[in-house]
């Protein structure tokens, strides 16, 4: 099984290179690293290309983006990862031996944030209890899945919040997720730049409207205030 790590980008200059040079290790051993920009005006492009196996441009929206990659993206699982954020160094080998122990098709990591607030602590365990609890994964966990389950479920719904657990959502109708105590690490910089319990209270709400039906559209305007 092959893997292919593909990673959605918007203005993302100050931590591309750290986040490819992280995955470095995983190109060696065979993966597929794909970027795709959603017309960045830093030099994200650029600092990317080095690190990358495919630098692709598509249409701004992490859902656009991601299926932009998944079409081009060669392997039979694909990893979607953000820009802001860093697998567990034996990631590829923990996704592959995983899934094929588990005979399952999709899963995440568990995440750690990388600050020092102590309610950052509270948000990173209560994020992956609830994941486990719900069978519903977030994308700062690493969604990974095969590429068969990603086409039958009909990828990423092309909506600008919440792409993310409405995958997940889909992914479940088809089996539960493996679910790795293994971390990403990912950066605190939405919580620190816009407070971080002003931030866990704003997600909180969102993700609780959008389970009620709101519109993702108005949300998203919410999400960029």
């Amino acid at each position: 099984m092959s893997l292919s790590i593909i990673i959605p980008c918007l203005n993302e200059a100050e931590v591309i290179a750290a986040t490819l040079q992280a995955l470095a290790p995983l190109r060696t051993r065979g993966a597929e690293v794909v970027v795709v920009d959603g017309g960045s005006t830093d030099d994200t492009v650029a600092r990317a290309r080095p690190g990358a196996d495919l630098v692709l441009s598509a249409p701004r929206g992490r859902a656009l983006q991601m299926n932009a990659g998944a079409a081009r993206a060669g392997g039979t699982i694909l990893l979607f990862l953000h820009a802001d954020s860093m697998p567990p160094p034996q990631a590829d080998t923990l996704i592959v031996n995983g899934l094929n122990r588990t005979r399952r098709s999709w899963g995440r990591f568990d995440v750690c944030i990388a600050g020092s607030h102590p309610l950052l602590r509270v948000v990173e365990r209560a994020m992956n209890l609830r994941s486990r609890w719900t069978g519903i994964a977030t994308g700062d966990q690493g969604i990974f899945v095969t590429r068969s389950l990603y086409t039958a479920a009909g990828g990423y719904p092309e909506i600008p919040l919440m792409e993310d657990v409405a995958l997940a959502k889909r992914l479940k109708r088809f089996g539960a997720p493996l679910n790795l105590k293994h971390r990403i690490t990912t950066s605190a910089r939405r919580w620190e730049r816009n407070g971080v319990l002003r931030t866990i209270l704003l997600m909180w709400r969102l993700r609780l409207a959008y389970w009620l039906g709101a519109d993702p559209k108005r949300l998203a305007m919410r999400y960029q205030k």
